[in-house]
């Protein structure tokens, strides 16, 4: 049986792989991690089993351009995709708007419509 690796502080205190109610000293949520609502992780053992996911940050242009480059990124093994929005669209306003001229799609992808959000994701499975 492999040994557990034992992690400390910095201060050279002993952290347990999980608290729970029975642990001296501790006053944990009701939940455990990897039970919903998931306050305490998605993962049952946290992050010590498997890593977080790592996301490519990507987004431009219009929403059919941007998920075509996701269906390449995820063709190519990225395992996690975080959207990059252009600044209108970070700030609330659409596309159309006077506000907006010159910056539509410059530095991610323009989204106006609960239907491009739909283009954009569409074919990925989330």
């Amino acid at each position: 049986m492999a040994e557990e690796k034992k992690i400390l502080t910095d201060s050279g205190i002993k952290i347990d792989p999980l608290y729970t109610a029975d642990s001296p000293s501790s006053i944990p949520p009701p939940e455990k991690p990897g039970e919903f609502p998931f306050t305490r992780g998605v993962q049952p053992d946290m992050y010590r089993g498997k890593l977080w996911t790592m996301r490519q940050y990507a987004g431009f242009s219009t929403a059919e351009e941007s998920n075509k480059r996701y269906h390449y990124l995820l063709s190519q093994g990225v395992m996690g995709l975080s959207v990059a929005f252009d600044l209108p669209t970070q700030i609330g306003y659409d596309s159309d708007h006077a506000l907006s001229e010159g910056e539509v799609g410059k530095v991610g992808v323009a989204i106006d419509s609960i239907e491009d959000m739909e283009t954009l994701f569409n074919g990925i499975k989330l």
